[in-house]
């Protein structure tokens, strides 16, 4: 189950990704590396899938969460519920590692 970390402002929350992350794409997917020091930090590489590399595409420091959610309904055909749902895990893990901010 999502952590529910008060959705009636998360989901006009504006996210941005943190600026010590080196993203690679490749293919549809996304590789994203924490940098510390100058450093890239290889033990905690993050592959995003399909879907967490289109929610990554979208958190641009523009966009609220509920859009991003109404963009990845109609993108992928899901219901608004499913797209909720992934939005806010993907969200949620992103926070716990200080990949966004």
């Amino acid at each position: 189950m999502v952590d529910n970390w008060n959705r009636m402002t998360g989901l006009k929350s504006i996210l941005s990704h943190s600026p010590s992350i080196v993203t690679r794409k490749t293919g549809n997917e996304y590789v994203l590396v924490p940098i510390a020091n100058n450093i890239a930090d290889m033990h905690s590489v993050f592959t995003l899938n399909e879907t967490g590399a289109f929610i990554w595409e979208q958190i641009n420091g523009v966009r609220s969460v509920e859009e991003i959610i109404d963009l990845l309904t109609a993108v992928y055909n899901i219901d608004n519920e499913k797209a909720s749902s992934d939005v806010f895990a993907f969200i949620d893990d992103m926070y716990k590692y200080l990949i966004i901010s």
